[in-house]
């Protein structure tokens, strides 16, 4: 076994450890792994008013002259939508048609008609043109089978490809909460660390940058956020008070956590490979 695939079943050994215990996931009534499409669309509108960022500044420099944009785990837009005065071009992939559905509203609204394509990456590739910059944030840790995933995200960009993700897996912040009610004690890794190994070991000599995205309100509610924590952690209704004494309890570092605002955020680009 090369190196790399050692890294590589690692990083799928380690995301499969944060899959929920077959008899809690029975016990659920609802989809634990809810995408709040309220959440990501007012990110989406935060970001694209007030662009800021390594993540933004990279793709945003890469962009002149003006190229096209290629969008993967788009969600509503948040990566793509900011840097539109410069896109001569917008395709969008998700796995969600609400979420590309919220994108090409927002994109239409600068007069920018996306092109979005309904599904999961690599599949859906041979369907997608090659971009100049090609974009993909807090998507990877989603992502078992990383390599095929990063190779195609390269052979489609022309310029670079930037890709953001937290320094620790989103969920970690769930973490104590899980272990105070159903007494399970979850996962740490990956990290971001282990990310930027595979892909130097891949050859891509990435560069990254550490930075904190300032906290934003990105729920609407108290309510809102503790109704998806809920949700998240597989509890009924009927235990939603519960939830919202412990998020009241841990202070407000621990709500802002189950979003990429607050947290230590890691910037990764790398040279595409497309023609």
């Amino acid at each position: 076994m090369t190196e790399l695939d050692g890294l590589l079943a690692r990083w799928r050994r380690d995301l499969e450890a944060w899959a929920i215990p077959a008899d809690i996931r029975a016990a659920a009534t609802e989809d634990p792994w809810v995408l709040p499409r309220p959440v990501f669309a007012r990110r989406a509108d935060r970001v694209s008013s007030e662009p800021s960022g390594p993540s933004y500044e990279r793709a945003w420099a890469a962009l002149e002259p003006p190229g096209a944009v290629l969008d993967v785990g788009a969600g509503a837009g948040a990566a793509c939508l900011p840097l539109l005065p410069r896109t001569a071009g917008l395709t969008a992939v998700d796995s969600d048609q609400g979420m590309l559905e919220l994108l090409a509203e927002r994109a239409a609204a600068h007069g920018v008609t996306a092109r979005t394509v309904c599904g999961t990456w690599p599949e859906v590739a041979g369907q997608v043109p090659a971009a100049d910059v090609v974009t993909c944030h807090h998507v990877l840790y989603n992502v078992p089978g990383l390599a095929p995933f990063v190779t195609t995200l390269t052979a489609r960009a022309r310029r670079l490809v930037v890709a953001e993700t937290t320094a620790e897996h989103p969920l970690v912040m769930l973490n104590d909460l899980w272990l105070r009610f159903h007494g399970l004690r979850r996962p740490q890794a990956p990290t971001a660390d282990d990310l930027l190994r595979i892909l130097t070991v891949m050859g891509l000599q990435p560069g990254h940058q550490r930075w904190h995205r300032p906290p934003a309100a990105d729920y609407e509610s108290f309510e809102e956020l503790a109704e998806i924590t809920r949700r998240r952690l597989c509890l009924p209704p009927e235990r939603a008070g519960e939830v919202a004494e412990a998020l009241a309890g841990a202070g407000p570092q621990s709500a802002l956590g189950q979003a990429s605002a607050g947290r230590e955020v890691v910037t990764i680009w790398w040279r595409g490979t497309a023609s």
